[in-house]
């Protein structure tokens, strides 16, 4: 049986991953710094995340869904404090599960490392240039990440979805949440479970050929 660790996991699209992979048989440890979920961990913290890598054992696929919005106001009204803390959260996070779970996977020569990004991270959405930026960043991290380990049997993918309805979105503001919304040519919100099912194919040996992407999943914004 393999087994996932799902950051994110308390809610939202980590929560429902974490479904649609015990539906296909696979273990899953749900990891978050608060709420019902297996493994209490601030992923910001490096120790944390090393004593979670040491006690925990093999890991064969790591979803990184942890993430938050950051401020919703306009460029120059931003901080480098907001800057710094949705940073640590979105990109540094996520390289700190990388880089604890990576080894062991390059070791056994099979692993399926996914990363979430969002189409913010290759439009830019006004007022929101803290996470737009840190969102692509996770993406380039990923095109690096899957060119450095193509031939090790390690596939590192990204996605990135559009709005879709998770309780993160609650916090964006209406007329935010409205623009994106209106940016999407199915018109409406994605749904949770239906990104899980993206997760789960990128977790599987369905996928073999592909490393270093970005799949949009995007109601049609995405058009490149």
């Amino acid at each position: 049986m393999k087994r996932a660790l799902v950051t994110g996991g308390a809610r939202g699209l980590g929560a429902a991953t974490a479904v649609r992979l015990r539906a296909d048989g696979i273990e899953v440890v749900t990891v978050d710094r608060a709420g019902d979920v297996d493994e209490l961990v601030d992923i910001t913290d490096e120790d944390a995340v090393a004593h979670l890598a040491s006690h925990l054992g093999p890991v064969d696929i790591l979803v990184n869904s942890a993430g938050i919005v950051g401020p919703n106001m306009p460029l120059v009204e931003t901080t480098p404090a907001e800057w710094r803390t949705t940073f640590e959260v979105n990109v540094l996070g996520t390289v700190a599960m990388m880089r604890a779970f990576i080894p062991g996977m390059v070791e056994r020569g099979w692993g399926r490392v996914v990363n979430f990004a969002s189409m913010a991270g290759k439009d830019g959405n006004p007022n929101l240039a803290v996470y737009s930026a840190s969102k692509a960043a996770v993406i380039a991290l990923t095109k690096s990440a899957g060119k450095e380990l193509a031939t090790t049997g390690v596939l590192i993918n990204a996605i990135a979805p559009a709005v879709i309805a998770t309780p993160m979105n609650d916090a964006t503001a209406p007329d935010v949440l409205a623009h994106i919304t209106s940016l999407i040519p199915m018109k409406r919100v994605g749904e949770a479970t239906e990104v899980a099912e993206l997760v789960a194919w990128l977790a599987s040996e369905k996928v073999s050929f592909s490393t270093g992407a970005v799949y949009d999943i995007s109601g049609g914004r995405a058009t490149y």
